[in-house]
């Protein structure tokens, strides 16, 4: 990108097919153009990643309620064969695949666009659920031109901006003569409540820490101290009345290390 006129109209014109590539409606030849523009610019793929957190979250809130058999197959009788139900619509994972070898490794999401189609009739694991919604947010904002909307490494000035933003207070640690380094922050939702997300750095790791209240989780969430997060190892702890996690590609001594951290 140099710029000039052709070149903004051109990348305006990319813009508008994001949404039809994420969806697989665009032909071979569009798709491989498109290919090869997210390669080179890092603001449409950054905005590539953002619908596409969008159409998975829209997908996963469809999951949330589990019809019968019988009913499922009256709604199917009911849409035209010419126009089949957007759930019965698997590209939008192809395309999602596709767009993560380019800015991260098909690994980062691990989406499932190989295998055949499976009915929504199943059973919901709200912790597995919110386990790929932090995995999201934190590719999202790895992959963003600003990940932090609050520039520091000094917990003094962190701190204070959440005040106003989200409903409750945390601690932040001191990490003087600590291998990590903060930072900055930014405001994050997660089953539609507001949090802190706070973003480390260790060596070349960053590791997103996510603070919520325990109270905004669903009841019969349940989540294991340690477990992978699709590619990412995710340490969760609770204190205070309120849920931490820590979520990134540093090993697990990295992630226990920072929770100790919080914890003192």
């Amino acid at each position: 990108m140099n710029g000039d006129v052709t070149s903004d109209m051109t990348h305006e014109a990319w813009t508008g097919q994001l949404d039809a590539y994420l969806d697989g409606e665009l032909d071979s030849n569009q798709m491989v153009g498109l290919d090869g523009h997210l390669r080179e610019c890092s603001a449409c793929s950054a905005e590539a990643l953002r619908r596409l957190q969008w159409k998975r979250a829209i997908h996963s809130a469809s999951q949330g309620y589990a019809p019968d058999a019988a009913f499922r197959a009256r709604i199917q009788n009911s849409v035209s064969p010419a126009k089949p139900a957007w759930w019965q619509l698997r590209p939008v994972f192809s395309a999602a695949a596709a767009l993560m070898l380019l800015i991260g490794g098909a690994r980062i999401l691990q989406l499932r666009s190989g295998e055949p189609h499976t009915p929504m009739v199943q059973e919901v694991r709200p912790q597995g659920r919110i386990e790929g919604e932090l995995a999201d947010l934190h590719v999202a904002t790895l992959a963003s031109a600003n990940p932090v909307d609050v520039v520091s490494s000094d917990r003094h000035n962190v701190k204070p901006w959440f005040a106003g933003k989200i409903p409750f207070t945390f601690n932040l640690p001191e990490l003087q003569g600590s291998a990590f380094e903060l930072v900055g922050g930014r405001v994050s939702y997660l089953e539609q409540a507001p949090g802190a997300q706070l973003l480390f750095r260790v060596r070349k790791h960053k590791i997103s820490v996510f603070i919520f209240q325990r109270r905004a989780l669903p009841e019969d969430f349940a989540i294991a101290e340690r477990m992978d997060a699709r590619s990412f190892r995710l340490e969760s702890w609770r204190e205070d009345g309120l849920q931490y996690f820590a979520i990134g590609d540093a090993g697990p001594e990295d992630l226990g290390k920072l929770r100790d951290l919080f914890k003192k």
